[in-house]
């Protein structure tokens, strides 16, 4: 089974599209978890809708809070997660898992994705358009696949971050030396709109540079640990 979490705050404008992206994959067994934290519109609602969605709710505490919520109460041997906001291609958990079966070494993968602008919004200017016009590979959690053990070797996410988290867990994999692919095929639709560019962009510049400075710490560790 792969267990696929949506955390969702205040979503409900796009929740719904989210939830039957996922209840569309081609892919089985599949269970979903939306985590509702603490939301105050119609999300929690919508989500309860769904007779094949188990709902948690929390208190407001953040994505990273909400993130490790599905993965306290998630039973699958692999785990996906997808934005309230954004979408999957209906075979994104198949080609994910086609290539981990094939794969075994590997820890998780990621596919590619395609960034589009919500009608009525401009291009942020802390974003690279060049770069995603080229679907890069995308190193968010929409887009990742991972085994169980993964999280129990590295942990889930950080929450004293509160921007970089997501960030922060892949330099964490990668630092730990967790195997990883990447599938060639554009699989996830991230969606770019007024609520998700309000962040702050100096505390978004301050948690990335924290999430470097730590990545940094921990691989002079492990070369120490190791001999090096």
């Amino acid at each position: 089974m792969v267990t696929v979490i949506i955390p969702v705050y205040n979503g409900e404008e796009h929740l719904a599209k989210a939830i039957e992206s996922a209840l569309a994959q081609r892919y089985r067994p599949l269970e979903i978890v939306v985590v509702d934290d603490g939301s105050t519109d119609a999300s929690l609602d919508i989500a309860r809708s769904y007779a094949q969605v188990r709902v948690v709710h929390q208190t407001n505490q953040g994505h990273a809070a909400a993130r490790n919520a599905g993965l306290a109460v998630r039973r699958g041997e692999c785990v996906a997660f997808l934005d309230a906001d954004d979408t999957w291609h209906p075979d994104k958990l198949h080609t994910q898992m086609t290539y981990l079966d094939e794969h075994p070494e590997l820890g998780y993968v990621i596919c590619r994705m395609q960034v589009f602008l919500e009608p009525g919004t401009e291009w942020p200017s802390w974003l690279n358009k060049d770069h995603y016009v080229r679907a890069p590979a995308g190193f968010v959690p929409s887009a990742l696949v991972a085994r169980q053990w993964v999280f129990e070797e590295i942990g889930g996410f950080d929450v004293s971050y509160r921007h970089g988290n997501d960030s922060d867990w892949f330099f964490k994999a990668r630092d730990a030396g967790i195997p990883m692919g990447v599938v060639p095929q554009v699989l996830l639709f991230k969606r770019v709109h007024s609520a998700n560019m309000s962040h702050a962009v100096d505390e978004m510049t301050s948690d990335i540079l924290r999430v470097v400075r730590s990545s940094l710490v921990r691989r002079k560790r492990f070369h120490r640990e190791g001999g090096l």
